[in-house]
């Protein structure tokens, strides 16, 4: 009887562990969107199958039968509509285009390899025959794939959120902490946050080009253009939300902190910035993903070779399959703009303390 105890015991300590270790990463599985993963281990763990199966019809469940409805009204209706380029590309064409565009890329990427494996041959047998300077090494020069292009708008659009956080985190600071400041920035703000990426566009390109005057091969200037229009747009969240955070902080810490006499770098980094993280985690997220959702006009226009470049090319080349690429890329830019979003979330799951975001 007492081993049958201490087994029941044991059992009953190692399903507490295992259930509070799921407890423990239900926060970061539902910041990086994988929540309907917590039911479904607290299943295999031994929970109430009930209970948990109800927590999965929320999470899982009914978010895919929305999915599947709007795949089914999008096959059913798609072929009824239309145009120049012929009727909607419904969900199986769309799915083709997304093969025909990954065997694209790998059959550049194959190219790339034989093209550069022939030229260290050619190079080793010219130094071999002692004609070391006609040994030439050149770049591949294929056209940039799907692939390619998506990750060229990720780093615009993370180059362009870096420029922003830079700017704006600073100047929310300053708006938080001092009325005068926040007086005299706020009109700028409101006549500046509206404004469309189509209109900043042509401003940027001039000062680009006049500044950016010997550009570099790893950073083109159409890069730095729509680079810059990110930027413009995206900063105006962050900075009021980072003001506002900045402005909520309980003042009874800021008269601590003026009876203690701390310096002003000690007020930010040990007062201010703790205490303002979830709204300016809240500013960065708002912050990304206009700055992803201005990328796409911005690339258009600027002709930097990213997704947006890729949308407006198919739309101008008007072939048969041009519509199932165009609506690739827009399920692409919807995806990774929600992946962006998660990882943001996770990060602010990371460094800050407050459970209310």
């Amino acid at each position: 009887m007492t081993d049958v105890t201490q087994n029941a015991t044991s059992d009953g300590a190692g399903r507490e562990r295992i259930f509070s270790a799921i407890n423990k990463t239900s926060g970061w599985m539902n910041a990086l969107g994988f929540s309907w993963l917590v039911p479904l281990l607290k299943i295999a763990a031994g929970d109430n199958p009930r209970e948990q199966l109800g927590v999965l019809k929320q999470t899982l469940i009914l978010p895919l039968v929305g999915i599947g409805f709007f795949v089914m009204l999008w096959a059913g209706f798609a072929p009824q509509v239309q145009t120049s380029l012929g009727a909607i590309p419904g969900p199986v064409q769309v799915w083709d285009q997304t093969i025909n565009l990954w065997d694209d890329h790998t059959r550049t990427r194959a190219k790339e390899t034989a093209f550069y494996e022939r030229q260290d041959v050619r190079n080793a047998k010219l130094i071999a025959a002692g004609k070391s300077d006609k040994v030439k090494v050149r770049a591949f020069t294929g056209k940039p794939t799907y692939i390619d292009q998506i990750f060229t708008s990720l780093v615009t659009v993370g180059l362009g959120f870096v420029i922003a956080t830079i700017i704006a985190v600073p100047l929310g600071i300053a708006s938080g902490l001092s009325q005068s400041f926040n007086s005299a920035i706020t009109p700028l703000i409101q006549i500046f946050k509206p404004v469309s990426p189509l209109a900043w566009l042509p401003i940027v390109t001039m000062i680009v080009s006049a500044l950016y005057v010997n550009s570099y091969d790893w950073m083109p200037k159409s890069l730095v253009v729509s680079a810059v229009t990110v930027t413009l747009c995206s900063l105006w969240p962050t900075l009021i939300n980072t003001a506002l955070g900045v402005a909520s902080i309980d003042k009874d810490l800021v008269n601590v902190s003026k009876v203690l006499q701390l310096p002003t770098s000690k007020v930010i980094t040990k007062l201010v910035l703790p205490s303002s993280l979830p709204l300016i985690f809240t500013g960065l997220r708002l912050s990304l993903g206009v700055g992803w959702m201005v990328l796409i006009a911005a690339e258009m226009l600027a002709q930097n070779p990213g997704l947006g470049k890729f949308v407006w090319d198919e739309f101008q080349n008007g072939s048969s399959q041009s519509l199932a690429k165009i609506i690739v890329a827009v399920l692409t830019i919807g995806l990774i703009g929600f992946m962006l979003d998660r990882l943001m979330y996770a990060l602010q799951q990371a460094f800050t303390f407050s459970s209310n975001r």
